[in-house]
């Protein structure tokens, strides 16, 4: 059996008669928060422990070393960080750490549909993006991934601190990672991946393998997506690379300065149980890969809605595909996918995790056997009127181009502002990053210039049930943050 070193220093310390004197203020003690030990159970209480604790996290050798180098091992890298703000985090970690790595030059090459927060960690250190534009499916509404040979455009010519791709994508899409970062390597420059969606990748033979095992420098994972620990926890990983020496201080230092000084407990003690799950986890991932696949075959039994999946071989940039996730095609059926994903939570306790205008994506956790019938019921009940008929705008399903970038983000998002009407803000330059969630990739940035495509795209999602547009002034896009001036 997998060992937990810091989950099992934890426990014999929340075993001990202690009388707490310290935070956190509960104490520990039912009586002091007795609706917290009601809702949660008192062993959380006695789990959740201030930092920099003998036997626990404090000096040398400790459990949580342990329990990070333990990590480390699992998914092949030099070093493993314990994150407690999510994936989020190592994305913003990660974009410090570049902006003071090697060149004088601010540029990274990044795919353009990557998430928020590394554009967030992008403003926050100053960096210049240069883009490597994502295929699209335009009738499913879905970013895929880059190809090496985008990636080998986007690099000729440009003095480039580094590159950060996407793999797999929010609909499980696998880019060729290999391929990827031997074209980068080749140019000198480390290869970022946001595996966000991939913990679990390389714990079976049948999943596919992890980023670090494929060439990549530097592995962003949101453990809590796929691989079970609790939300607001990931890591970031560190390959044993060229590009380690010099990038894993730099690393240290952004975590530093994005770490919670008082990280959870809870949260770092999931990450070393998950971690040991995924080891010992082979039988139980065989499973869950089994129910997904019988998921998918009911699904495709009933004749109206196909598997978005089982039409990857059209893209260039796909190699793979997780086992775990089920896309599903209902504006085939006339449907609308925003809608039917509100639908089955409301009427049939059915959660999916994503949808677009025409599809929604159900993922199968490593471990969990759900039963198709239940969810196959649900999908038949459903019938094409009112909301859930397929909506007749093709901007409801279209992604939009995103308008030409005429600032650096961290001098637009840092500038004088004003807020417009959206219908006044087309051609003006957006002061913002809006993102559509999920999945939460910018459909525009700061610097960029606004078009009368996007601002429809995203009040169109503002105005769908269970829509929301991470940035905006108010929730249904009414108005938009804009640099004073022409610079559009």
């Amino acid at each position: 059996m997998t060992t937990t070193p810091y989950a099992d220093a934890l426990r014999r310390f929340a075993a001990r008669d202690l009388q707490r004197l310290n935070v956190p203020g509960h104490s520990a003690d039912p009586a002091a928060a007795p609706l917290l030990a009601d809702f949660f159970g008192e062993d959380v209480l006695r789990y959740d422990v201030e930092p920099l604790l003998d036997g626990i996290d404090k000096g040398r050798e400790n459990p949580l070393e342990e329990a990070r180098e333990a990590a480390a091992r699992a998914w092949g890298a030099r070093r493993t960080w314990f994150l407690t703000n999510g994936a989020s985090e190592a994305n913003r970690m990660t974009a410090l750490a570049l902006s003071a790595f090697r060149t004088p030059d601010e540029i990274v090459v990044a795919q353009r549909s990557a998430h928020s927060s590394f554009f967030d960690g992008i403003i926050l250190g100053g960096l210049d993006p240069r883009f490597v534009q994502p295929t699209i499916d335009a009738h499913h509404g879905i970013n895929h991934g880059v190809t090496p040979e985008a990636m080998r455009e986007a690099l000729e010519g440009v003095d480039a601190k580094a590159a950060y791709i996407i793999s797999p994508s929010y609909f499980g899409a696998v880019a060729d990672v290999q391929g990827i970062a031997a074209v980068c390597h080749e140019a000198g420059v480390p290869l970022v991946v946001d595996a966000a969606w991939a913990a679990h990748f390389g714990f079976h033979p049948e999943l596919p393998a992890n980023p670090i095992a494929l060439g990549a420098d530097l592995v962003v994972s949101s453990t809590h997506k796929m691989g079970g620990s609790l939300t607001q926890s990931a890591m970031l990983h560190l390959a044993d690379s060229p590009y380690a020496d010099e990038l894993e201080p730099l690393i240290d230092r952004a975590f530093m300065f994005t770490q919670s000084t008082s990280a959870s407990s809870l949260l770092l003690a999931s990450l070393d149980l998950a971690r040991a799950a995924l080891e010992d986890g082979h039988d139980r991932i065989g499973a869950s890969i089994a129910a997904a696949a019988a998921l998918r075959d009911a699904v495709r039994a009933t004749g109206r809605f196909p598997i978005v999946s089982d039409g990857f071989d059209a893209f260039p940039d796909i190699v793979g595909h997780d086992p775990l996730r089920v896309s599903i095609d209902v504006g085939a059926a006339g449907l609308h996918g925003h809608s039917v994903r509100e639908e089955l939570l409301r009427t049939a306790g059915i959660m999916t995790e994503i949808s677009t205008g025409s599809c929604i994506v159900a993922f199968v956790g490593p471990g969990t056997t759900p039963d198709p019938a239940r969810f196959v019921a649900a999908l038949e009940a459903l019938q094409p009127v009112g909301a859930l008929a397929a909506r007749g705008d093709a901007a409801s399903v279209s992604l939009p181009s995103p308008g030409p970038g005429v600032m650096r983000p961290r001098d637009a998002a840092f500038a004088h502002t004003e807020v417009v009407p959206a219908a006044d803000a087309v051609g003006r330059v957006s002061a913002d990053s809006l993102a559509a969630y999920p999945p939460g990739i910018p459909n525009v940035l700061p610097g960029e210039v606004l078009t009368a495509e996007t601002i429809a795209f995203l009040r169109g999602i503002a105005a769908t049930p269970g829509g929301y547009v991470r940035g905006a002034v108010d929730a249904l896009v009414d108005g938009v943050r804009v640099v004073v001036g022409d610079h559009g």
